[in-house]
């Protein structure tokens, strides 16, 4: 498993909430299940190429990201959004499948997250 499956394009969000000082964004679906996305998580699950890579073995590990936070979000279309962090990242388009997914499966993802940084000797500190 490489990361948050996607649910197809039949979850569409019914409310979006951006908590800066907390740095977190909270997505509730039209299925009524509501996550709630710790801006770090978002951050280095960013299914951008540069942390993604092109391939399914070509995914990096992102460290020091523990403070990050988010300063802007953009719609792109009505399929997802693009998040602008405050270390300037700002590549990775979130559609809604993907939200779901990370939403639907965070504790697994964040811990094998975890895991890798522990494994390559990182840190979450900047």
């Amino acid at each position: 498993m490489s990361g948050a499956p996607t649910y197809g394009t039949r979850v569409w969000p019914t409310e979006i909430d951006l908590d800066r000082a907390e740095k977190r964004l909270t997505v509730t679906f039209e299925d009524g299940a509501t996550f709630t996305y710790p801006a770090e998580l978002l951050r280095v699950e960013s299914p951008s190429a540069e942390v993604r890579g092109h391939g399914a073995d070509e995914k990096k590990i992102v460290p020091g990201r523990r403070h990050v936070g988010i300063l802007n979000i953009e719609p792109v279309g009505n399929y997802a959004i693009q998040i602008e962090f405050d270390d300037l990242h700002d590549t990775g388009i979130y559609s809604w499948s993907y939200l779901y997914g990370l939403g639907r499966n965070r504790d697994a993802i964040w811990q094998r997250y975890l895991e890798a940084l522990k494994e390559q000797g990182l840190s979450r500190e900047p």
